[in-house]
């Protein structure tokens, strides 16, 4: 099958390697522009690009796609299907229309729940029983278009965005091997979606990173989950920032924000309850288990966290 393939982070790569590996052509593939990253802040390429590169297909990265040209050529390759994954650039209706069997989109959630940005941080934020892959139609709404197939996971009381985030890729990749041939020759017939249960994951704010002790412990601890690896949970501790990636909810009664220990562990008051910290990382220094910081007297009976 004729593919272009459009997609930028670790989550598209994933879903790229494995039509590859399924033998499909894959006779373009579109990214964003390289951006700088690191210390030196170098032009660093996608994983997407780096992928197809590696593989010796032609690789665009236009800034957008309303360009008549970049939209006549690709129009010229004949392409099938166009299969897009975390792209970040939003496809015309022109775009939309050149491949023989349309844009098909994979998206980490079970649509219509958590349209749009984050929908791993927020499945894991409010508490979802079951997030999943949708593979659906694209069109010119933001996640709206029919569904073609679906695939459920459960997320654990140990799922971070980082964890789950892997398991969606690798799930992703599978759905779409396995739906696109049935795509094609017209096995599958196109669900649309249901208007009720419509949900929208806005794009994670740094701002929202900032523990608030006076919400409910089992609140915070999948707060943390959903913000690791980025931005990752933070406090304030002796007028620093404590990043918080691991911790649990216990039903402990403590004032929000004081901490008590019990030996090397941690715990921290909440509106309800009391977290009981497991992973921290102070400014300037790797992550270390909470213990480390009671070893070091910087984490003491009595202290309040956040002020």
């Amino acid at each position: 099958m004729r593919i272009i393939f459009a997609g930028t982070p670790v989550f598209a790569e994933v879903a790229l390697k494995a039509l590859i590996d399924a033998g499909h052509e894959i006779v373009l593939v579109l990214t964003q522009p390289d951006r700088p990253a690191g210390r030196g802040m170098k032009l660093t390429p996608s994983p997407v690009k780096v992928c197809a590169l590696a593989h010796q297909i032609d690789v665009w990265q236009p800034l957008s796609l309303k360009d008549e040209t970049i939209q006549q050529q690709l129009a010229a390759l004949n392409a099938d299907v166009m299969v897009v994954a975390a792209y970040g650039l939003i496809l015309p209706q022109l775009v939309l229309d050149i491949p023989k069997h349309g844009c098909l989109n994979i998206h980490a959630s079970l649509l219509p729940r958590w349209r749009g940005a984050a929908p791993i941080h927020r499945a894991i934020e409010s508490g979802d029983a079951a997030t999943g892959i949708t593979i659906m139609q694209m069109e010119a709404g933001l996640d709206t278009g029919p569904m073609l197939s679906i695939y459920e996971t459960a997320i654990t009381d140990q799922d971070t965005t980082a964890l789950l985030h892997d398991r969606l890729a690798e799930i992703g990749g599978k759905a779409i091997v396995e739906t696109l041939p049935k795509w094609v020759n017209g096995e599958i017939h196109p669900t649309v979606q249901p208007a009720e249960g419509v949900t929208y994951a806005a794009k994670i704010d740094k701002a929202e990173a900032l523990i608030d002790w006076s919400h409910d412990a089992s609140v915070l601890a999948r707060k943390i989950r959903a913000l690791n690896p980025a931005p990752g949970a933070a406090t304030k501790l002796a007028g620093e920032l404590l990043k918080i990636w691991l911790a649990e909810p216990t039903e402990m009664a403590l004032a929000a924000g004081r901490v008590q220990l019990d030996g090397n562990d941690v715990f921290v008051g909440c509106g309800k309850g009391a977290l009981r910290l497991v992973e921290v990382q102070k400014a300037g220094s790797k992550r270390a288990p909470a213990a480390a910081l009671v070893a070091g007297q910087q984490l003491v009976n009595g202290l309040q966290l956040g002020d």
